[in-house]
């Protein structure tokens, strides 16, 4: 038999094998760094660490084990030395493509976990591909950090697919619309105006803070906060807290849904029982609240307001309010008016009707002190008169 005959018949015992054909070996030898696998060829074949994943911190002696089945691509029949370069990564990488180009035909919702946060979005690895996806396209709501996404299992649909370019788009911002979609849905299918609700404080003002009830938001206006005065709505509450609150109205239009809302409850209301404390002829006091040129607002308790027309601060004319008064000075006056049937609820107060009432009272006690003096005259003479007749008649 001649030499050349035999190498024939050498290579015909063994399986022919081509670059770019995946076959299945078996582990006869494992390092950290790499795998020699059978694979039923003339030569063995070898797999390396970065041919297996794209973390370069695996121990492949972890993960793979003598004896162990594989299925690998082969890369190269040759490497130089006589050894099959394999590839278990692009195999993964060929197959994870097609699994991305099914889903992306079927709008299949996907799921892995982030492995890296990058400037512009985040990187995911589904079957050895990597998939980036924008910020933009990461939430519903814009995201300042992206790294508290690192590591965590995250859903998303493919939304460009181009494998000659290696470009892997994913998008979790549109399951997220859907899902507020469904729940928003939902959610005008079952309030009504009134309604107690919970929601969650979504972002604050300078005046109010928006409330996520889940599906829609709703305006907290500031004004809506709290039956007292509130200067700024971060005194009450701060993105996150979770909050009670009336639906105080539903309003439609053309550029959608409003959700009015608040934290004022009737049965906390200060008006309560404010149809007896401040009834008309009362004398009461309170603070000015805020000041215009018609007149000035009187806090008499928080949450209730009372008006002092610019007319009855004095008794002679004044311009405007802040000629004799300051915000923050305590004043004293008298009810002239109150209305708890409209909304507002209205209270008058008069500085001017008080200064004359007590004019009155003065004069009228400076008439009664003038007759009972006058009393008192008349009785001492008439008193002596008598006096003197009796001693007279005895003389």
């Amino acid at each position: 038999m001649s030499e050349q005959s035999f190498e024939e018949l050498f290579n015909e015992s063994y399986k022919q094998i081509h670059a770019g054909e995946a076959v299945e070996g078996t582990i006869i030898d494992v390092k950290p760094d790499s795998a020699i696998l059978d694979i039923g060829y003339k030569s063995e074949g070898i797999l390396t660490r970065n041919e297996y994943t794209n973390d370069s911190s695996v121990d492949l002696t972890e993960v793979l084990h003598v004896d162990d089945k594989l299925e690998v691509k082969v890369v190269k029949l040759n490497d130089g030395e006589g050894q099959v370069v394999l590839s278990y990564k692009k195999l993964a990488a060929d197959r994870g493509n097609k699994r991305i180009e099914e889903a992306y035909n079927s709008g299949e919702t996907l799921c892995a976990k982030v492995n890296q946060v990058l400037k512009g979005g985040l990187s995911v690895v589904l079957d050895e591909v990597r998939i980036f996806i924008p910020a933009s396209l990461v939430s519903d709501t814009y995201e300042s950090d992206l790294n508290k996404y690192l590591d965590q299992e995250i859903e998303f649909r493919i939304t460009e697919y181009n494998p000659h370019r290696h470009r892997f788009i994913g998008n979790r911002k549109v399951l997220l619309t859907e899902k507020r979609e469904e729940m928003r849905k939902k959610l005008f299918e079952t309030i009504k105006k009134d309604d107690i609700v919970e929601g969650v404080v979504k972002n604050v003002t300078n005046f109010g803070a928006f409330i996520d009830l889940g599906g829609a938001d709703g305006l907290l206006h500031i004004s809506e906060m709290s039956w007292g005065r509130i200067n700024d709505p971060k005194e009450v509450v701060k993105s996150g807290d979770k909050v009670r609150v009336r639906i105080k109205n539903i309003k439609s239009d053309d550029r959608g849904t409003k959700i009015a809302l608040s934290m004022k409850f009737d049965d906390q209301s200060p008006w309560v029982g404010a149809a007896e404390k401040y009834a008309v002829g009362n004398v009461v006091t309170g603070k000015v609240a805020r000041m215009t040129d018609f007149g000035a607002f009187v806090e008499l308790e928080p949450g209730i307001d009372a008006l002092l027309h610019v007319s009855q601060i004095a008794r002679e004319h004044i311009e405007k309010p802040s000629d004799v008064l300051t915000e923050g000075q305590e004043v004293t006056a008298k009810v002239v008016d109150f209305n708890d049937a409209t909304e507002p609820k209205k209270i008058s107060l008069s500085m001017k009707a008080l200064l004359m009432d007590q004019e009155k009272a003065r004069r009228a006690a400076e008439r009664a002190k003038e007759r009972e003096n006058a009393d008192v005259v008349d009785f001492d003479i008439e008193a002596a008169i008598r006096k003197a007749q009796q001693e007279s008649e005895e003389e």
